[in-house]
């Protein structure tokens, strides 16, 4: 069993940073894939970015983001990170961690509960 708390959420202007954290608790934590997600008001939740165990992002993240959102791992603090710059209002939504399987195909298996991003324009 892993929990997951997602953190580093707010209000921030147009144009500027957030870093996001997800801490981990739980065993194994070092073999999971670790993702984010995002969810907007009226809209399906949407993949962000997801990391292996070894450090290694996969090359499926999401083109609205790319370039602007980096996700990161550190095994030794059992915590992922999503640094977010260039914010636009459209980033607007709930973030979610994930952790999932190490396989090819990641099924996602357990979540946090959510962080609330808001840009304003």
């Amino acid at each position: 069993q892993v929990q997951l708390v997602e953190s580093g959420g707010g209000l921030v202007q147009a144009g500027g940073s957030l870093r996001l954290s997800c801490a981990a608790s739980g065993r194994g934590f070092g073999s999971y894939t670790m993702g984010w997600f995002r969810q907007a008001p009226g809209k399906e939740r949407e993949f962000v970015a997801a990391v292996r165990w070894t450090g290694a992002t996969t090359d499926k993240n999401a083109d609205s983001v790319k370039g602007r959102f980096t996700i990161s791992r550190d095994n030794a603090k059992n915590t992922v990170y999503l640094q977010m710059n260039s914010l636009k209002p459209e980033d607007t939504a709930v973030y979610y961690c994930a952790a999932g399987s190490s396989g090819a195909l990641i099924t996602w298996i357990y979540w946090g509960q959510g962080t609330q991003v808001t840009v304003s324009s």
